[in-house]
Parts: C-alpha cells; sequence; structure tokens
C-alpha cells in the first residue's frame, strides 16, 4: 500500500469521514447538545476527547469543544506517513439541530478542504470540492458533507433516534436510516457503562457502526480501525472484533440471498468461448459445470441433458476470471470483485489476523470472494509505518518476518515497505528465497530502485516508487506525502536520460517484474473538483451518492494551473515509462491498490494507452497472471477439467474493451452469481438484467 492505503476498514472509514446535519424542526431530539450543556436528566455526559487508533496502535484523536451553540471539533491522524487534518465549527438551533457547518483543512491526500453548510428561510445551502449547490427540502433532511469527522454519527443519531422510523431523506441525495444492532457494556478498568451499537446507512455502499451512550457519542468500530472515548483504549480489540461480526453477519445474508449453488449441473448455452491462447472468441457452444469444474464443452446440437440447470448466454463472451493482482482485501471488496469477474486476487498486504478470518468465511461459501494468494507484509518501525502485517525494528527481526511468513504455507511472497532500513532488504531476500517466497515491494526511504534491483527483488511495487529515484534530491523522505507530491517534477525528466535507461535495462537485465498500480496513480493525477474523474465515467451515475460525490473530488491539492499541467504531465510519463518497460520486455503485472471491481477494469483498460489490443489485455488478466502465480494448470482457462471461474459478458471485449465492464454471470468455484442481483445490496443500480434460467424438471 504506497499510493493509497487500503486495508479491510477503508471503505468504513471513508464513510466515517462524511458529516451530516439538518434544518431545523419543530421538535428536535430528545437529549440532544449533551456537549454544550443542553443535555437531559436522561443523557449520559459526552466526553471531549476520543483516541483513533488502528490495530490497536494510536495514530490521532478526535476533540470535541462546546461552544456558546453547538461544536467546535478537531480531527487528526497519521497512518503510514498521511492522514486528514479537519477543523469543524458546527452551530446548533434549540433543538441541537445544525443550521451552520464550516469544514476546513485538508483530507488525507492533501486536497484542501473549503466546505459549508447553512440553512436559512427553508433553503439549504452548501459548497464543497465538487461545487455549490443549493435545495428546497420538503420537509426534513439531512446535508452530508463530503468531509467532516466521525462526530457527525452523534448528531444524526440523536435526530434519527427522535424519529419513529428512523429515517430522513439526505441532501443531496439518497436517505439516512439508522438502526439498534446491539448493547454492550464497556469498562476503562475502573467503571463499567452500557453503550449501545448502532449501524448508519442510505448513502454509501455500506453501513457505518458506532457507539452511543444514550444520546452521547462513544466511538466508531471498523475490523481494523477505531475511535474510542479516550480512557477505554483497552476495549479497542474486543470492539473491532464485534464490528467484524457485525460485518460478517450482514455479508452471509448477503450471500444467502445471491449465491446459487445449483444442485446438478449447470449448462450455460450459446456462449462464445474467449481463448487466452488465440486471442479470440470461438463458435457458439454450451459450457457445462458440475460442482467446482467444467465438465464438458459441446456444440449447440447437444440438448440439455435431464437434471441440467440450462443459463441461456444470448451468444454472449465466456471470459476466464480475472487475477487483481494489489488487493488489500476486505468483505466489501471480495464481493464486488466477485460481480466483476475479478474471481483470484493477490494481497499486498492486510492485518494477518483479519484476513485469516474472511479467506476462512470465503472457503467455507459464508461470503462471496475470490481465492486470494497472500503477500506477507513487512514494516520498520517508524514514526510514519504503515500499521499493518508484522513491522520490525532490527534486521534479525525482519528476516525472522520472513520465517514466520514462510513456516505458515500460507504466503506466496514478502513485500518490504517504506520504513524498512535499506540494510536490511538483501536478508530479507536471502531468507525469503531460501523459504521459496518471492519477494516484492517499495523502494525504503533514502534509497533507490536500483538498489533494490541489485538486492534482488523480483518484482518492484508501484511505478511512481521507481520512477522518483529519478527525481528525488539525496536525504528528500518518501515516507510522507512527498511520494506522491514529487510526481510533479516527472515532466521536467528526459526518460531517455542514463539513470533513466540505466533502471530499466538492470530492470530487464535481472527479470524484475512491476506492478505499476497504473489506475490509481490516474485517479491521483488526473482527479480535478468538480470534475468526474475520468478513470470512473462509465459506472459512476450507477453508485450511491457518497461515491458519485468522491468522483468529483480531487485527491491531491492542485491549487496552481502550473500545478495542474505538472500533475497531467507526470501521468503522461508514466505512460510513456510504461511503454518503454514493455519494450524491454519486462513484465508487468496489473493490480489497482483501489480495491479491484470497477477500478480493475479501467486498469486493464489503461494499457491500451501503450499498445496492447483488448484481446492480449484479457488473456493477460486472466491467463497471463495464472501463470505468473503458478496456477494455470487449474485456472485461466475454459476447458474440461478446469475450475469454473469465469464470466458472461453480453457484448464483444476483444473488439471493444469497455464491453468487459458490463457483466450478466459469474462462477466462481462453480457457484453462480448475478451481478444484477449484488448491486443493489451495495446501493449500486445494476447495469444488465438476469439471464433467463430454465430449472430442471
Amino acid at each position: 500500500m504506497s499510493v493509497t492505503t487500503k486495508p479491510i476498514w477503508a471503505s468504513l472509514i471513508l464513510a466515517a469521514t462524511l458529516a451530516a446535519c439538518s434544518q431545523p424542526t419543530e421538535t428536535g431530539p430528545a437529549g440532544a447538545d449533551a456537549v454544550s450543556g443542553t443535555a437531559t436528566s436522561e443523557s449520559a455526559p459526552e466526553a471531549g476527547r476520543f483516541t483513533i487508533l488502528v490495530g490497536g496502535t494510536e495514530i490521532g484523536a478526535l476533540e470535541i469543544l462546546p461552544s456558546e451553540d453547538g461544536y467546535a471539533v478537531e480531527y487528526e491522524y497519521r497512518n503510514n506517513g498521511r492522514g486528514p487534518t479537519i477543523t469543524e465549527s458546527i452551530a446548533l438551533d434549540e433543538a441541537g439541530l445544525p443550521v451552520d457547518w464550516t469544514i476546513s483543512g485538508a483530507s488525507t491526500f492533501g486536497n484542501p478542504i473549503d466546505e459549508s453548510y447553512a440553512y436559512v428561510d427553508s433553503e439549504a445551502r452548501w459548497q464543497d470540492a465538487t461545487g455549490s449547490d443549493q435545495a428546497l427540502p420538503e420537509g426534513d433532511a439531512f446535508y452530508v458533507p463530503q468531509d467532516a469527522s466521525p462526530y457527525w454519527l452523534a448528531i444524526a443519531a440523536r435526530a434519527l433516534m427522535a424519529r419513529d422510523d428512523m429515517t430522513i431523506p439526505a441532501l443531496p441525495g439518497g436517505e439516512l436510516r439508522l438502526a439498534e444492532i446491539d448493547q454492550l457494556t464497556v469498562s476503562n478498568g475502573e467503571t463499567s457503562r452500557n453503550v449501545t451499537t448502532y449501524a448508519l446507512s442510505g448513502t454509501s455502499e455500506n453501513p457505518t457502526y458506532f457507539l452511543m451512550d444514550d444520546r452521547a457519542f462513544f466511538g466508531l468500530i471498523t475490523p481494523g480501525f477505531a475511535i474510542l472515548e479516550a480512557g477505554y483504549e483497552g476495549e479497542d480489540e474486543r470492539l473491532r472484533a464485534l464490528a467484524a461480526g457485525y460485518g460478517a453477519s450482514r455479508f452471509s445474508e448477503i450471500q444467502a440471498r445471491v449465491a446459487h449453488d445449483y444442485d446438478g449441473p449447470v449448462r450455460i448455452r450459446n456462449v462464445r468461448v474467449f481463448d487466452p491462447q488465440t486471442l479470440s472468441l470461438g463458435e457458439p457452444v454450451s459450457v457445462v459445470v458440475e460442482g467446482e469444474h467444467i465438465t464438458a464443452i459441446d456444440t449447440l446440437d447437444v440438448a440439455t441433458q435431464a437434471g441440467e440447470t440450462e443459463i441461456d448466454g444470448a451468444g454472449g463472451s465466456l471470459i476466464p476470471g480475472l487475477f487483481e493482482m494489489h488487493a488489500h482485501m476486505g468483505e466489501t471488496s471480495a464481493f464486488l470483485n466477485i460481480a466483476a469477474g475479478v474471481t483470484s486476487v493477490r494481497d499486498m498486504g492486510n492485518n494477518n489476523a483479519v484476513l485469516d478470518e474472511l479467506i476462512g468465511r470465503i472457503e467455507a461459501g459464508e461470503v462471496a470472494g475470490p481465492r486470494v494468494h497472500r503477500s506477507g507484509f513487512i514494516e520498520g518501525r517508524s514514526p510514519f509505518s504503515s500499521n499493518n502485517g508484522i513491522l520490525v525494528a532490527s534486521e534479525e527481526e525482519a528476516v525472522a518476518a520472513v520465517e514466520t511468513y514462510a513456516a505458515s504455507g500460507d504466503f506466496i511472497q514478502v513485500k518490504v515497505y517504506n520504513s524498512m532500513n535499506p540494510d536490511w532488504v538483501p536478508a530479507v531476500i536471502e531468507a525469503a528465497h531460501a523459504n521459496g517466497l518471492r519477494v516484492a515491494g517499495h523502494v525504503p526511504a533514502f534509497t533507490n530502485a536500483n538498489s533494490m534491483i541489485a538486492a534482488g527483488y523480483d518484482e518492484m511495487t508501484h511505478i511512481n516508487q521507481i520512477m522518483l529515484g529519478w527525481v528525488l534530491e539525496e536525504g528528500e523522505d518518501t515516507r510522507s506525502l512527498l511520494r506522491l507530491t514529487a510526481l510533479r517534477r516527472l515532466p521536467a525528466l528526459d526518460l531517455n536520460s542514463e539513470a533513466v535507461q540505466a533502471t530499466i535495462a538492470a530492470m530487464a537485465a535481472n527479470g524484475t517484474a512491476v506492478d505499476p498500480t497504473y489506475a490509481i496513480h490516474e485517479a491521483l493525477l488526473l482527479s480535478r473538483n468538480g470534475e468526474v474523474s475520468p478513470g470512473v465515467v462509465d459506472y459512476i451515475d450507477n453508485m450511491p451518492v457518497d461515491t458519485q460525490r468522491g468522483a468529483r473530488s480531487a485527491w491531491a491539492d492542485i491549487a496552481t494551473p502550473e500545478d495542474d499541467a505538472n500533475y497531467r504531465g507526470a501521468f503522461d510519463q508514466i505512460t510513456e515509462t510504461l511503454r518503454m518497460m514493455r519494450e524491454a520486455g519486462i513484465f508487468i503485472v496489473p493490480g489497482t491498490d483501489l480495491g479491484g471491481s470497477f477500478a480493475y477494469h479501467r486498469e486493464l483498460e489503461l494499457y491500451q494507452n501503450i499498445g496492447m489490443t483488448p484481446a492480449e489485455i484479457i488473456a493477460w488478466g486472466g491467463h497471463g497472471m495464472a501463470e505468473y502465480l503458478g496456477v494455470d494448470d487449474e485456472l485461466g482457462t475454459i476447458a474440461p477439467g478446469m475450475l469454473a471461474d469465469f464470466f458472461l459478458v453480453p457484448g464483444d471485449p476483444t473488439v471493444d474493451f469497455r464491453e468487459l465492464k458490463t457483466i450478466a454471470l459469474v462462477s466462481a468455484n462453480g457457484v453462480f452469481y448475478y451481478p444484477t442481483e449484488i448491486y443493489p445490496e451495495f446501493g449500486i443500480q445494476p447495469f444488465t438484467d438476469l439471464p433467463a434460467i430454465s430449472q430442471p424438471r
């Protein structure tokens, strides 16, 4: 995780950094505004400070200060050398509902935050990163800002608790829904308190789980990330486990609705099978699946047999399952990758215990998810550490981490990260190779790609990690946002220079592959406030409101026309570097670091920029990665005896790659899924109709 961090908790914490408020109503929630001193006798005292933790490590704080008519809020954390800094001023009416809200600061990747909301004379007005707008709500409605601290949960909860159905329309769209999930007792070691777990949903892909003590905010919980009232940090591990359990129950219920494990053989009739060897679609056939395997490919004159379920492929294209090679797998991305035809992933670093649990549930059929090939994440301890995998403070600990991963038998490689001491890397590589593990990684701070290639890296992770070595000054620290913002220097770089050509030649000579994460660089360098990011134009209108707004926001701080030109030029330089690497014979590995799914379709699509055809890309993203991982004897090809991992596309993606993005059916290990059934579970509008299905008589 270098260009962005996408651990299991990412989707929930993105939801939890939104904000919500409402215009005044005649009646407000009982006990509202506990912080500002107007609470009823039923309200518990509300704390002023909350600790932010990742995997048990403190990374920041949320501070709530009562003001005369509301709250002042400060929210900041740093994980992996970056994080948001947010200041809020919230004014409330006598019912405890916001009438004025200003939010300032910077987002995780530096995009300035200058957001405001006001409700005056029955009109709601707001300004965010996408622009400004207004509305005349017919009755109550919550405005959901783009960027705010998670304290909005307390404000929203108090308002929703006062409504019989705990539901309210949202601005600019959707609705907020509150549901009580659980009753808990928490302790700080001296006193115990009763708290309630709630789920808030309606404008994003997933609910957000948080805790209230009556009307007082107590905390936010996810499997890897938590915000807890100061003094209760000892409850972190238990509460995060409970959050994982809440999510597990939800996803198990979704799985029960959308997974089709048919009793008996399944015949997908009238499909054209993609052959990765010839890069072409065959004549229409029927493909038969029984259990986990493909058992036959028949001509269309072969009748459907007794006991078979028949699915009408309607002449569409049947494509081998794809491999997302830079994942940080969580339950949401597991489900959405399946819906996108991504039936295998390579996880590039995670909370090991949380991922263990998820893989077990996928393999048990409790939740949908791809096959997971795991990387053992090793990071050096520093103030900039990414709090994942195994953190080490010496060469001996680094080698021991390799041995731990090797002994488990669950990992195919280790991944070296930013804060690793470069002097320890040769010993890590030696231990990994001795144990049959590959080595991939970032370029640790204060060294360069050439040194890591010479040390024996099998794969370089992220194209920026390589290219920074050509533009950084000695001593510049890439453990910070500099590893992203320094890309502005790339347009001035001569790609034919000796330094650039020497690195490319060294990679080719040593057989060092590259995992460029092309799509995330597009998002970083080409997203602009108020414009739809180019990578999402084909699907963004079908996504939840929060996702749509995020797609119209910049990631970086692009303050001047010069910044704009330099970031755009940097993406062009990345594209040309990838073209040169491909021409030099360097093996390229496609992965997103964006969760896969729709983003993986875009990752693949972008490689047309460097001269690859749609058919080449489809073969490479499936069979090519199966070969790279050594599993091509059972995956990557649709043929009798192979595992039944494939997906059905109504059109012909070998002619127009965009056809790959519209999927009607997915088989993952012989279990059938229809994206049209999956997407509404995540607030996404479906893209296709269900295929015609005939059950056996």
